[in-house]
């Protein structure tokens, strides 16, 4: 039996898009040589995805799951060639079954995700699969996934599969996960995220990295005011306030309501069921931004 690497499997792999037992297969079969094996996947049918592989993959869908409870939740990007397919029922079936599956197993990375199992077969082979019977070359670009042990997710999927949150909630009382104001609180806030696209969800959440950054420029910018330095300090940190008050999602004005910022929603929703709900990180997925 020829000794096989793993090199060699990934490069049948990138060469053909079968899945990845069937390269190893093919290339024990032709002895390691990479010309016969691409032959024998192609007798075997394995290999017609391979002409599709070179396509552009610049559409496709974000697929979501939320657990009943609240306590998993999973995106997932699938790239497929034209917006047409990314309205697929069997496409975006495909993308929310990956997602559910994304949730319960938490693979490490998209290599982890396609080689593990899903219903019998791995995902690659399950991609592999719709690629031959949709037409279309198609991709997982990237995932995200959350597990709340204090409280609960919220998703929400924007523009027909463009844009795809989650938000991760921390409260005390299991019953709030289900409360009617805190059910449409949670909607609102992941809207919020799909549409004006925040940062992170708190302000300690900031890199510190950016912070400087940020100060860098209105210091600069105060600078050329010609004030005293004390003044241009004030005038910095204000700046770096409204920086604030623009990228965290806990200071930004609600949407709806621009009385009021999206932590003193979260106040006024807390009072009303008697608990302490906080907004702990969200996951935004915008397609084709990976």
């Amino acid at each position: 039996m020829a000794n096989i690497t793993a090199a060699q499997v990934k490069e049948l792999r990138d060469m053909t898009d079968s899945p990845m037992m069937e390269c190893k297969k093919a290339l024990v079969e032709a002895e390691g040589d990479m010309d016969k094996a691409v032959d024998i996947l192609r007798k075997n049918g394995l290999a017609a995805a391979a002409k599709k592989a070179g396509r552009a993959t610049n559409e496709g869908a974000i697929g979501s799951f939320v657990s009943e409870d609240g306590k998993l939740a999973a995106l997932v990007e699938v790239a497929c060639e034209t917006d047409f397919v990314g309205t697929n029922p069997k496409f975006t079936g495909f993308a929310a079954k990956l997602a559910e599956h994304i949730a319960n197993t938490h693979p490490a990375d998209v290599e982890a995700l396609l080689a593990s199992d899903m219903d019998g077969e791995t995902v690659e082979a399950a991609l592999t699969e719709l690629i031959h019977v949709i037409g279309e070359n198609m991709k997982i670009n990237r995932f995200a996934f959350r597990t709340a042990d204090h409280g609960a997710c919220s998703s929400y999927v924007h523009m027909g599969g463009k844009i795809g949150v989650l938000v991760e909630f921390s409260f005390d009382k299991p019953e709030t996960a289900q409360a009617d104001a805190f059910k449409t609180f949670a909607h609102d806030v992941a809207m919020q995220v799909a549409a004006v696209a925040p940062i992170c969800a708190r302000r300690e959440d900031v890199p510190a990295e950016t912070i400087e950054h940020e100060m860098s420029i209105y210091k600069a910018q105060a600078a050329e005011s010609g004030k005293p330095e004390a003044i241009q300090e004030k005038i910095a940190t204000g700046r770096l306030e409204k920086f604030y008050k623009e990228v965290v999602l806990t200071e930004q004005a609600f949407i709806k309501d621009g009385d009021l910022t999206i932590a003193k929603y979260a106040e006024k929703v807390s009072k009303e069921l008697g608990d302490t709900i906080q907004v702990v990180a969200f996951d935004r997925l915008a397609r084709g931004d990976a």
